[in-house]
């Protein structure tokens, strides 16, 4: 048993070519059962997208959605079909890198997926400017675009933004005690010392299946639990999918990028719109069990440049709440306030 717990699978192979394969089934004529379309990037790797809302052509804004762990490019992003119309607005989701039926990338750095997300803007001719909104672990993507592209944003907005505990910038007095910091520092050091022990521990089922975890109010707002008796939660982290050797090394190379060393603390970043030309938002629950919310203050009064956005009875899955998504859209592409989502006092 400790054998089997110290050997990680083998990882992705790699092709001729500089890519990388990725295991999929096939049909009795042997043809790959990949549905989506998908553009090749500059090193081979294949990234699977799918197109939501008006015509590219007809369109008035165009927005790249970055879905967060476990999820992929069918994320559910409710806007309401009058606004999507009324705006114009384009969007086009796509499963990073591993996830879904695009191709992982095991030289995954949070850098490389700010530039995932270029090429694909470019291949899909979004324009010389486009917008992009980040989800949870998705945020980390996000941030590099404002690190590495901000020339090519014409606007962001990150939805309960994931917190990196390495930041240098976070007061020890706020991260000193926070139980979720040491979780994932424990997650972080398995995942890149002993993957072994953490596959075997997933193969061997003694992971709570996501039907359990959707209704433990340790991860869970009530207002959350409510959303997820009608809400599809997180695909890829049922039992089944968690033993796939390609979700186990998506989703471990997704932790690893989002709470490793980023190479830059965004509490530093300058303002991409110095002329007011467009605006980056966070938007954050207060009730929120994932990511505290007195960090996401600290940061937005750091960068004071950034708008913020507080649901007061919001937690951590704000995006699938009743009419929240036409909120996002308005604050970010017409500049639309609420006083509904100003921070509580203290």
């Amino acid at each position: 048993m400790v054998y089997q717990a110290t050997q990680l699978p083998p990882p992705p192979k790699s092709d001729p070519a500089g890519g990388f394969v990725v295991d999929i089934d096939v049909d009795d004529n042997g043809d790959g059962l990949v549905d989506a379309a998908r553009i090749r990037l500059s090193d081979g790797r294949y990234l699977a997208y799918r197109e939501k809302g008006v015509s590219k052509i007809e369109s008035n804004y165009r927005i790249v959605l970055v879905h967060g762990f476990g999820s992929s490019k069918e994320m559910n992003f409710p806007a309401s079909q009058e606004l999507i119309e009324s705006l114009g607005i384009y969007f086009v989701l796509y499963d990073r890198a591993g996830y879904g039926e695009s191709d992982p990338n095991p030289r995954r750095t949070v850098k490389s997926e700010a530039f995932d997300i270029v090429e694909l803007a470019d291949q899909l001719q979004l324009g010389s400017k486009f917008y992009v909104i980040g989800v949870s672990i998705g945020s980390y993507p996000t941030w590099s675009c404002l690190k590495y592209i901000p020339h090519r944003l014409a606007g962001v907005a990150l939805i309960v933004p994931t917190i990196n505990y390495e930041w240098p910038s976070l007061p020890q007095s706020l991260i000193r005690t926070d139980y979720r910091r040491r979780l994932i520092q424990w997650s972080l050091w398995i995942a890149k010392h002993i993957p072994g022990l953490l596959y075997w521990w997933i193969s061997q089922k003694v992971v709570p299946s996501t039907s359990v975890l959707e209704r433990n109010p340790v991860y869970f707002s009530d207002r959350d639990i409510e959303v997820l008796k009608t809400t599809k939660g997180f695909p890829m982290l049922t039992q089944d999918k968690l033993q796939d050797r390609s979700v186990f090394y998506a989703l471990r190379g997704d932790v690893v990028a989002a709470f490793g060393d980023w190479g830059f603390d965004p509490v530093r970043l300058s303002n991409p719109f110095p002329h007011n030309e467009s605006s980056v938002h966070i938007w954050q629950g207060y009730e929120d069990k994932v990511v505290p919310f007195q960090l996401q203050r600290f940061i937005s009064r750091k960068l004071s440049w950034i708008k913020y956005h507080e649901v007061r009875d919001g937690g951590h899955l704000i995006l699938h709440y009743n009419g929240m998504c036409d909120y996002f859209l308005r604050a970010l592409l017409v500049g639309e306030e609420s006083i509904l989502f100003r921070p509580k006092t203290g």
